[in-house]
């Protein structure tokens, strides 16, 4: 009898929105997708079962990605690694392939760049899109560009969006409460998650936003990025 299943990748990624982006691209490779949401979970799973490729967030709840990389690899286990993050500093790409991770995806990542990705850790052949060219004028939704990065699955951008609007309360209310109390940690790892979701959903203003609003500080780039929140909210597409 013919084996169908497709090799497995172990996808470790905190992130609701994110993981369902990173699981339905990652099918398209092809490849079985297990997602443990933090490095906990992750060693239970790399412990008990063998996967063709690993697919690590930079920065989890308990943990770091290329910190869970170098102790899996002390197991002496081999198997190629991909990083996502939504950092584009150059010294935490270079941290992390210095870790031993293969390539360094920044989010909002687009579907095809995923693919190629774990097409190439794998050794098989790969194939790109072109790129979508970036939006100068940012709309506070865009259906364009998300469907774009997920090679027109309208169905998927729906399924996104869904996860991503109970999302926009909670953000809100976490950072409003962080903003308050001045925790700078816990403000940029919200804004770090929101940004690559924003990319994922089309969010484009708001994701702009929250880029900006890391840059300065909490109390002065509050009430823009607050604002902008509650606009892009208001105006959330109809299913």
């Amino acid at each position: 009898m013919t084996d169908h299943r497709h090799p497995r990748a172990l996808l470790v990624e905190d992130d609701a929105v994110s993981a369902a982006f990173l699981e339905a691209a990652l099918a398209r490779v092809p490849l079985d997708v297990d997602v443990a949401r933090d490095c906990a979970r992750a060693r239970d799973l790399a412990a008990s079962s063998t996967y063709a490729l690993w697919v690590f967030d930079a920065n989890l709840p308990d943990g770091r990605g290329d910190a869970l990389l170098t102790e899996l690899r002390a197991r002496g286990t081999r198997t190629p690694a991909i990083a996502h993050t939504a950092a584009r500093e150059a010294e935490e790409h270079e941290r992390l392939l210095t870790a031993g991770f293969l390539e360094v995806l920044v989010k909002p990542l687009s579907t095809s760049e995923t693919v190629a990705a774990a097409r190439m850790a794998l050794g098989l052949d790969v194939s790109l899109q072109a790129p979508v060219a970036p939006l100068r004028d940012l709309p506070f939704w865009d259906d364009t560009s998300a469907l774009a990065a997920l090679l027109g699955d309208r169905g998927h951008l729906t399924a996104l969006r869904g996860l991503f609007r109970p999302e926009l309360d909670a953000v809100q209310a976490s950072l409003a409460k962080a903003v308050d109390t001045d925790d700078r940690a816990e403000i940029r790892s919200l804004l770090h998650r929101l940004r690559a979701s924003c990319g994922f959903v089309g969010a484009l203003q708001l994701g702009d936003a929250a880029a900006r609003m890391s840059t300065m500080e909490p109390r002065e780039g509050w009430p823009t990025f607050d604002a902008v929140l509650r606009a892009t909210r208001d105006q959330f597409p109809a299913d």
